[in-house]
């Protein structure tokens, strides 16, 4: 019996894809628009909101934009279904913008891949909901989220 790891490449099983999802969580919580864009092709297309976003330079710039208004950036995503070379994830992040009013925003993305597993369409619907800074649900050290941190459906989200 094999003790290696299973790639992260299609077509996925439940296993791969969680792993997938908990992967790219990692990635975008590092806040580092660099690495972040190397999950995705170098033409990549994406919708986010009502902003599209073409390829690695347009990735890394968008990301770039993003994080610098939305401050102490905490995510967790979850898979939500998977099928060949796609995984639909549903997601919640928190953060603050620079007068310290806080966020929690929702929403659900769609991604697709080619054979080495690297995401080439991210589709994603998002909501964005005031709250209050006592009513945080993400509290870990900037980063990636510890595995002991509950996920959105241990915290009713």
């Amino acid at each position: 019996m094999s003790t290696q790891p299973q790639a992260l490449v299609p077509p996925f099983t439940r296993e791969t894809a969680a792993a997938k999802v908990r992967k790219a969580e990692d990635n975008w919580n590092s806040r580092d628009p660099e690495k972040v864009s190397l999950g995705y092709t170098v033409d990549s297309k994406w919708r986010n909101r009502a902003e599209f976003v073409n390829g690695r330079k347009e990735i890394v710039e968008f990301l770039t934009r993003k994080w610098k208004r939305e401050l102490d950036y905490r995510l967790i995503k979850e898979l939500w279904a998977f099928d060949g070379a796609r995984i639909a994830v549903r997601f919640a992040y928190e953060c603050h913008d620079d007068s310290g009013n806080w966020f929690r925003c929702f929403g659900n993305e769609n991604w697709e891949f080619d054979e080495n597993g690297v995401m080439h369409h991210r589709y994603a619907c998002i909501n964005d909901l005031p709250i209050k800074e006592s009513e945080r649900k993400f509290h870990w050290p900037l980063g990636r989220r510890p595995d002991d941190h509950p996920g959105l459906s241990e915290l009713g989200l």
